[in-house]
């Protein structure tokens, strides 16, 4: 039986690429986003197999409709796509309350409200997928990051508590952390005010998002074959870093904390009651 996917920011980037090769694969993909004319071509291509809806994921009580919606048309949604997302440079103190929330509006708030719809048609069925997109700053950060990688930081502790959660009941949860692809990330950034102080840590990383898009190594298609490949394996990863620096960045983290957590060691489990 071919599958059903809800893909979320499924217009531009990983969530096209996603819808195209789910499509390819001969299943059925309910393709939501705010903006939905840069999907016309792939329905007029493929009806039957795409449908279009519209959908802001930090609006709970649409993305409640919509998921019922799908389920009473289709009878289920086998693989959910937490895709919809955006960027954001500043320095910690340059960020404000504001500009910090909407963020994990989008990151945090809105997969964890489609999670919380589609897992009850999943549970019933024992089965279904839930694919969620963080990235390489979801394990790691750096000058000018810190908002971006606080919400995928905290999507990774929900989603992995949450593949503990389901795994018994036949459910899969595979964490995406891409590198630099050619997407449209860097296209959809906003940017705090800027102190000068920070010039010098969080000016270096202004300039990669201002200048770098269409110069990323990633191809998103290739991204897309991989998410396929591994939620069609029998043991489906936890995490699946894409691209060379993913990979390297995120091995190369793991490394460094091994590094401190050795050298205080001893500090750090010293640390009992003695009677």
């Amino acid at each position: 039986m071919n599958r059903v996917w809800l893909i979320t920011g499924a217009n531009s980037g990983f969530g096209r690429a996603i819808t195209e090769a789910a499509i390819t694969a001969g299943d059925v993909v309910v393709a939501t986003a705010r903006r939905l004319t840069s999907l016309d071509d792939l329905v007029a291509a493929h009806p039957g197999q795409i449908e279009t809806v519209q959908l802001d994921v930090t609006d709970t009580t649409a993305i409640e409709a919509t998921v019922r919606d799908v389920t009473d048309r289709h009878g289920r949604i086998d693989v959910l796509v937490n895709n919809a997302g955006r960027s954001h440079v500043g320095a910690t103190e340059e960020t404000t309350d504001a500009e910090l929330r909407s963020l994990f509006d989008v990151h945090l708030f809105g997969p964890a409200a489609l999670v919380r719809a589609v897992l009850p048609h999943m549970r019933a069925r024992r089965s279904g997928a839930i694919v969620q997109m963080s990235s390489m700053g979801g394990q790691m950060s750096f000058a000018g990051f810190s908002a971006y990688s606080a919400t995928k930081f905290a999507l990774e502790g929900m989603s992995e508590a949450l593949a503990d959660e389901v795994r018994p009941l036949g459910i899969k949860v595979l964490i995406v952390e891409p590198g630099a692809f050619r997407t449209g990330l860097f296209g959809n950034i906003s940017t705090s005010t800027q102190i000068a102080d920070y010039a010098d840590t969080v000016g270096p990383t202004r300039q990669m998002t201002e200048t770098g898009d269409g110069t990323q190594p990633g191809d998103p298609a290739k991204a897309a074959a991989a998410i396929l490949t591994a939620l069609d394996a029998p043991r489906t990863p936890l995490r699946l870093p894409l691209g060379d620096d993913a990979v390297d960045a995120i091995l190369g983290h793991l490394d460094s904390v091994r590094t401190e957590i050795t050298t205080w060691e001893k500090h750090a489990r010293d640390t009992r009651i003695t009677n």
